[in-house]
């Protein structure tokens, strides 16, 4: 974001680009129940599950937990990056989150290493290890077996890891896959995103002009036109509002308001048109 847009209108930042800091992200109060779930599970471990579309504030929701769950003592947290990789880089990789040397092709050796690493946590802190993995529809089913494998001890009396998969509504339907069915019915929590209602969608546009330092930056008619025409989608109300952000820079206009919504929405709907034409 340029200067020049924060000086104009006394930003702190994009409200609406992807990178606002997590103390601004809108909490729902399905969203805090979740995480106070998660909070309390803690001691005991298990999977949870955050389903939803694109866009709907998935990956909001762990950048939310995982911030909390950073800020309390004795809890290590990991975050998986990459999901599709095959089970030897996912090995590699969980070695690397939780600081154990493995050896991917001796699998054997690399589970009980991991699992000697978590229960020491255990031992010493009472709280389960935490890894969070976004877009886990990409995961393979074996990378989830083994995740389900590592995560039980004792006969699959006790858990020894906490884990949070979140992803679309492919992940879904891959849990209910004859292979994957004992993942699902581990999952102990569950956050389903649905399509937002319109005054879901205006609370957290306004939170989000709120934190960034100017809630007047758009119109209350602007505000309503933007939550009705969002589709009940997050992504596309903060995309859309983006798109205004910009056009009223380069106006230089003093705030978002019907004239400019009409301006950026009729020369983006013609050039539709001619586009299918």
């Amino acid at each position: 974001m340029s200067n020049k847009m924060l000086a104009l209108y006394g930003l702190k930042y994009n409200p609406f680009c992807q990178e606002v800091p997590v103390s601004a992200l809108f909490v729902s109060p399905a969203v805090e129940h979740f995480c106070w779930r998660i909070e309390n599970q803690l001691s005991e471990g298990g999977f949870a599950l955050i389903t939803g579309a694109p866009g709907s504030g998935k990956s909001a929701t762990l950048r939310i937990l995982a911030d909390r769950l950073g800020n309390l003592c004795d809890v290590t947290v990991g975050v998986l990056t990459r999901p599709h990789a095959f089970v030897a880089d996912f090995y590699r990789e969980l070695g690397e989150l939780f600081g154990v040397t493995l050896t991917p092709h001796n699998r054997w050796v690399g589970a009980k290493v991991l699992r000697q690493r978590w229960i020491a946590h255990i031992e010493a802190s009472l709280y389960r290890p935490v890894l969070l993995i976004d877009e886990a529809q990409a995961m393979s089913a074996a990378a989830l077996c083994e995740v389900r494998m590592l995560a039980s001890d004792q006969l699959d009396s006790r858990s020894i890891l906490t884990v949070v998969l979140c992803g679309d509504e492919r992940l879904t339907q891959k849990l209910q896959t004859d292979d994957l069915l004992p993942v699902a019915s581990r999952v102990r929590c569950r956050l389903r995103y649905q399509p937002s209602e319109s005054k879901a969608l205006r609370e957290c546009l306004c939170n989000h002009l709120q934190k960034a330092g100017n809630p007047r930056l758009i119109r209350e008619p602007v505000i309503a036109a933007l939550c009705e025409h969002a589709a009940g989608n997050c992504r596309v109300l903060m995309n859309m509002a983006n798109d205004l952000l910009a056009a009223a820079l380069h106006d230089e206009a003093d705030q978002i308001d019907e004239n400019l919504f009409f301006k950026v929405f009729d020369i983006r709907a013609e050039s539709s048109g001619r586009s299918t034409s």
